[in-house]
């Protein structure tokens, strides 16, 4: 596995069907995004709830 924060040449991304070994490479778009998703070296700043009517509340007990 190779990481930038940057992103690979197409050389780079040519140089892999030429070889056998399994390699992935990660640019810095498909970091960030990794990073955000699993929370490493992130923080959160603002947290929205969105709210919806409980049904259940107005159901009528009798039935």
């Amino acid at each position: 596995m190779f990481v930038t924060t940057s992103d690979f040449s197409a050389a780079a991304h040519g140089y892999l069907s030429k070889v056998q070994h399994r390699v992935k490479l990660i640019g810095g778009r498909e970091l960030a995004r990794l990073m955000i998703r699993h929370g490493v070296g992130v923080r959160d700043r603002v947290s929205y709830v969105i709210r919806s009517v409980d049904e259940d509340y107005f159901a009528d007990p009798e039935g």
